[in-house]
């Protein structure tokens, strides 16, 4: 069955499904409510070429009567639920009420009768293969972007031209981690905190105040059971009492939230586990002291760059009288681990190497603005292009202080020579084969035209590399978001289209139906909430037991998402995605439904979840 098909059947069976309370007394047509096989004469259970079908023109207070040829419904008299197979595991049975043509409904059976002709029909709206259809080598759009119109390629380098792999996060985390208990005289017990590489995601935020590890929601809400207190989950209810009787956190508390910490959920955790006091305010500090000032790593960068932040920060905290010299030596470490084994850290390089030559054959002008020092960028980069990398680029900036680079009008660029050692020279021009340092945005444009959408700039870091560009300045952005990869494996599964589809489908059923208000239903909707939290968390455990998702709380977007889609045009897994497109391509968004349309659109519809209730439902609103 076709997409096209499948949105059709689903639209019409919706349409004539809407609530109505059940009279005392039925008509003598076919109850609408449920789907029914017709069978004929004396045939027993559902032949092949049964019907299912909805009689949508019973007026309210008619019901099904007997027939010459009554409706077979196929279920079962059981008190409880069956737990029945249907469809992905994780998703429970259809509940099945049966009752007789003749007999006056209970609220109960019209309630489960609801109930199970939903769950069938989710089961039977996803077509074969539905799943299968996201690949991860997909680039998404939030914006229209034709790339027949962009003539300039931006990019960051590290997360964006390189890519590192674990074994750098993990020796990063274990060297800071080394240095709080020997230049701060941390409790030593803290060394058997390993690195845990899948406790958190990207995009969390840290409560200071309060040493508590969170997700939080577009609106500042924490999700429910994403709270940690290290590496123990805090109750719900204490969470509530913790922030005055609400999951929200007010906007201007939100300055006092950081990215992803496993080391501070490492220390936070030996403190509480050993019962020893202690301030998580000086914990903070002591881990991070302040953001940086090249601007390299806020909220959702990277684990690699979180974990280079904490030995960075610690090390500058310990030499505050030369910062500057503590900054350099602390990147150092993580410049000469790359550095010494580029195989080992640095991974799919020959992907880089095939997006810029393609750019290149196909005429684009290609510009580099990066924070890492030249001697380590020309490493890599000769280690995944070849020698000659710099032939690729038109012009070629590192050290550029970013996000400070997008706004500050008044620091000069500087051109450094074959030895990496600065000039002394104004630069009146950004010449192809040289390499620059510092400079800003302002000088950029005005020495280069570059400017509007014909220019895309690619970068891993929403704030410090996209946010500027795309509201400050027209160009267009792409977000390298490795983590796609992983999700939209999970997102292709069975179980998570079934399960998902289904909790669509039960919050609508529960949308449309919560006017019946008698103890009776009340039970049942009670039942019915439950079901939904358990799919609720199932599906965010899909992703990462503690939380979830990066792009979803529940229905919500994440705060990470939400930024995600205002600072990006596009966003992809990785640079390599864009092989998978030819140069004249145009990304074009999904029009997904406000919540005020009509689910016209495929998305919604093959939710099951028909958000918009009968007319007459609707006619004691006033």
């Amino acid at each position: 069955m076709s997409f096209k098909a499948v949105g059709s059947a689903l639209t019409r069976t919706l349409w004539t499904r809407g609530q109505r309370t059940p009279p005392a007394a039925r008509s003598p047509k076919v109850n609408r409510l449920s789907t029914t096989c017709r069978v004929s004469g004396k045939q027993q259970g559902c032949d092949k070429t049964k019907s299912c079908s909805s009689d949508s023109d019973r007026r309210s207070g008619e019901g099904p009567s007997p027939s010459s040829d009554p409706p077979h419904r196929c279920t079962t008299a059981d008190k409880k639920r069956p737990q029945e197979p249907v469809g992905a595991p994780g998703v429970t049975g259809v509940r099945r009420r049966s009752y007789t043509s003749t007999a006056p409904v209970s609220q109960s059976t019209y309630l489960w009768a609801r109930y199970n002709d939903t769950k069938r029909l989710v089961h039977d709206i996803i077509p074969p293969g539905a799943c299968n259809l996201l690949n991860s080598s997909t680039i998404y759009a939030n914006n229209e972007v034709d790339l027949a119109e962009v003539d300039i390629y931006g990019f960051d380098y590290d997360y964006t031209l390189a890519l590192y792999s674990n074994a750098l996060e993990k020796m990063i985390y274990n060297t800071a981690r080394d240095f709080l208990i020997k230049h701060f005289k941390y409790p030593e017990g803290i060394q058997r905190y390993d690195y845990i590489p899948n406790f958190a995601v990207r995009g969390l935020h840290y409560d200071i105040q309060k040493g508590l590890l969170m997700k939080i929601d577009a609106f500042h809400y924490i999700q429910a059971g994403t709270v940690y207190r290290g590496l123990s989950p805090v109750p719900d209810d204490e969470v509530r009492q913790l922030y005055g009787g609400t999951f929200h956190i007010p906007l201007q508390q939100d300055s006092g939230f950081y990215g992803k910490m496993n080391l501070l959920a490492a220390a936070n955790d030996f403190f509480i586990s050993n019962d020893i006091d202690y301030d998580p305010v000086h914990l903070f500090k002591d881990v991070s002291v302040r953001m940086p000032s090249n601007g390299c790593l806020f909220i959702s960068a990277p684990e690699v760059f979180i974990c280079c932040l904490y030995l960075w920060l610690i090390l500058r905290s310990i030499l505050t009288q030369w910062e500057a010299i503590g900054m350099v030596h602390l990147q150092g470490y993580m410049y000469k681990w790359v550095m010494e084994d580029l195989d080992k850290y640095i991974l799919r390089g020959e992907e880089t190497e095939a997006v810029l030559h393609r750019l290149v054959s196909k005429g684009k002008k290609l510009f580099l603005i990066t924070n890492s020092p030249f001697s380590f960028v020309n490493k890599g980069m000769t280690h995944m292009v070849g020698k000659n990398w710099r032939d690729f680029f038109d012009v070629v900036i590192v050290q550029a202080e970013k996000p400070h680079f997008f706004t500050d009008c008044i620091k000069p660029f500087r051109r450094l020579d074959s030895n990496g050692d600065l000039r002394w020279e104004k630069i009146k021009s950004l010449d192809k084969g040289d390499i620059y340092k510092q400079g800003n945005l302002f000088d950029f444009l005005r020495l280069t035209g570059w400017t509007g959408s014909k220019v895309l700039y690619f970068g891993d870091h929403l704030y410090s590399d996209l946010a500027d560009l795309m509201l400050r300045h027209g160009w267009r952005t792409a977000a390298i978001v490795p983590e796609l990869e992983k999700e939209t494996k999970v997102v292709s599964t069975d179980r998570y289209a079934v399960s998902l589809t289904w909790l669509q489908a039960l919050t609508g059923l529960m949308e449309r139906l919560q006017t019946h208000r008698d103890s009776e239903s009340q039970k049942i909707f009670e039942e019915w909430q439950q079901e939904r939290e358990e799919l609720r968390v199932m599906t965010k455990n899909l992703f990462n037991p503690q939380f979830g998702s990066i792009f979803r709380t529940c229905h919500n977007p994440t705060y990470f998402s939400r930024r995600l889609s205002r600072f990006s045009d596009i966003y992809m897994a990785s640079l390599s995605c864009l092989l998978n497109y030819d140069e004249s391509y145009t990304f074009y968004p999904r029009r997904t439904p406000l919540q005020h349309e009509a689910p016209l659109w495929m998305d919604q519809l093959c939710t099951g979840c028909m958000k918009t209730p009968f007319l007459e439902e609707m006619s004691h609103i006033r």
